[in-house]
Order: C-alpha cells, then structure tokens, then sequence
C-alpha cells in the first residue's frame, strides 16, 4: 500500500505530537508543514525530517496534495482552514474544538459531504483503551443502568488576554478548551445522544467563559453534570453512576485507567492501559482507514457529535450574553 501522506497546518506544540505520533504509525508520514511564519514552519520542519515548510497554507495544499490535513492551529481558525482543505479536495483532520458554534459546524459538514471529502474532529480520547473499556462496561449493564454521570476537568490558566486560553481572538475560553472533552467523552462512553442541555457560565475579563456548568439530559433519561474551568484546578476524573455500581475514568482526557466498582464502592476491575506510547496514534489510523476506504466520516467521531458539541457552544455564548442558557 502507497505511503500515507499527511500535511500539517500550523507548527505550535500540539503539531510536533502529531509529528512523533504519526512516525509510529506504518504507512505514515508527515509531507509538509505550513505556518504564517516560514521560520517556525521551516524549524518544525528540521526538527521532525518533515520534506517541505511553506508560509502558506493554500500553496502547500496546491503542491503536495497530501491524502489528508491536520489542522494544527488555534480555534478561531479551524473553520476558514477546513473550509479550504475541503475546497482542495483534501481531508481534515482538525484539533477540538473543531468550531466555536453550530453554524460553521453545519456549513461545513454540508460541503465535505457535497464534495465527499473526509472530516473528522480530532477527538484522540475517545480513542484511548481506558475510555473504550469504560464504553464496554456502561454498555454490557456492568454497573446495571445508567442513572447519572458526572465529569470535571479544569486547571489554573495563565491569566492574560494574550495566550489562547483567554484571547477572543484565538477563540479561547473554557468551553472551546475543556468543555468539548467533558461533553465529547461523555456521550460517547454512555453510547447516548443529548436529548437537551442547560448551561451556566462566569465570563472573564476578556469575555470568554472561564468556568461553566453543563447538565445534560440524555436520551434514556440519563442526566449528565460537565464542569470546566480555567481558573481552579478541579478534580479531573469521569464518573458514571449505575443502579448496581459506578465506573470511574481518571483524568479522562488523557486515560490510561479505568475503574469498575461494585455497590459497595470496592473495585471489582481494575484497567490498566500498559500498551499506548502516544495517544495520537489512534485517530490517525482511524484517519488513514477513512480516508483509503473514501468514506467521509468516522463512526468514532462522526460529524453529528461535533455539531451537537457546537451548539452547546451557541448556548454558553448565549449565556454569557445575558441569553438565556
């Protein structure tokens, strides 16, 4: 099978991951690299063996036409870069928050299925084998069923409307940072789709959401509590409780454990993820398998999850505008 060829948008820390992710992947490399700067795209690119740097994201999709994009850089971005990926005919593959709100999730989905071009958000952690054994357990009625789940996941940002976790203009805030994960693992674990959401949400000095409140209403009549925060370190851990026990996933976004505990609280299994060098392996597999096969969604990460994560976006806007939540 021909070599796999990936192109990178964006050369900030998040893309080097990539970088180390995709040399352990056979069949897989990364082609080239481009960034508004050529000095950090052409460092990026001596420090991984990466072929080609440009300063343009339009003439590298032009001249390398690679099998697929990763889409590197900050939020506020994502939507104008996937929009030109796909008018390429190129593949996306776009770091979360993939959109800020449910109308650039829905223009674009609407034009890669037009142009049957693949597009998956970036969603490593539901790849992880904790969070799939987490997935196994809630689905075979290990904990009987699902009453309740809860996740918080939230840490001390640097306070400054320069970096990204507070600029408006890199589409920070703590809905785009940690809410997506919180609200992406947990459907996906409990295998549910929202029925409706409420929200609460504290606005910073510079005007993105610093800490929110997400409850879910699932279908099944589930409910689920996400709390994130930029401002206080929470106790990050996912929780599902069930009328016969509860699973406990700690630190969920990057898990390499997970917890299946007994009415009684004691652990009755244990998981240890002994195996996975760099979580980013996974979605590019799943990437590559995608697009090879020319479909244009994955069924991990298909495009309804991350259009439903958007418009809970709309609502903590909504409620940071003084709208209702």
């Amino acid at each position: 099978m021909s070599l796999f060829r990936f192109a990178i948008l964006g050369a900030g820390k998040i893309a080097r991951r990539f970088c180390d992710a995709a040399a352990l992947v056979d069949g897989c490399a990364v082609t080239a690299v481009a960034s508004k700067s050529m000095e950090r795209a052409r460092e990026l690119a001596q420090e991984k063996g990466i072929p080609a740097a440009y300063d343009s994201y339009e003439e590298m999709l032009d001249r390398e036409r690679p099998d697929c994009a990763y889409i590197a850089t900050t939020c506020d971005s994502h939507f104008e870069l996937a929009m030109l990926c796909v008018s390429k005919h190129v593949g996306v593959l776009c770091e979360k928050a993939m959109f800020t709100c449910s109308k650039e999730a829905e223009t674009f989905f609407a034009e890669s299925r037009k142009r049957g071009v693949f597009a998956m958000e970036a969603l490593w952690s539901r790849f992880l084998p904790a969070n799939l054994r987490a997935r196994e357990w809630a689905a075979s009625g290990r904990i009987g069923d699902v009453v309740l789940s809860e996740m918080n996941i939230g840490f001390a940002a640097p306070l400054s409307p320069d970096n990204r976790y507070f600029s408006p203009a890199l589409g920070g805030g703590a809905a785009n940072d940690l809410t997506v994960y919180a609200l992406q693992l947990t459907t996906w674990i409990l295998g549910r789709e929202i029925a409706s959401a409420q929200v609460a949400a504290v606005r910073s000095e510079t005007g993105v959401d610093e800490t929110n409140v997400v409850l879910l209403t699932m279908e099944g009549g589930a409910l689920a509590a996400l709390k994130s925060s930029l401002r206080a370190n929470l106790n990050d851990q996912l929780a599902v409780y069930g009328t016969k026990g509860r699973i406990v996933v700690p630190h969920p976004h990057y898990a390499s454990e997970a917890l299946l505990m007994g009415p009684d609280g004691t652990v009755a299994e244990r998981y240890v993820d002994g195996e996975t060098k760099n979580g980013f392996t996974y979605e590019i597999g799943e990437a590559m398998a995608r697009v090879r096969g020319g479909e244009t969604e994955s069924p991990v990460v298909p495009h309804a999850s991350t259009l439903a994560c958007a418009r809970v976006f709309d609502q903590i806007r909504a409620a940071l505008e003084g709208g209702k939540g």
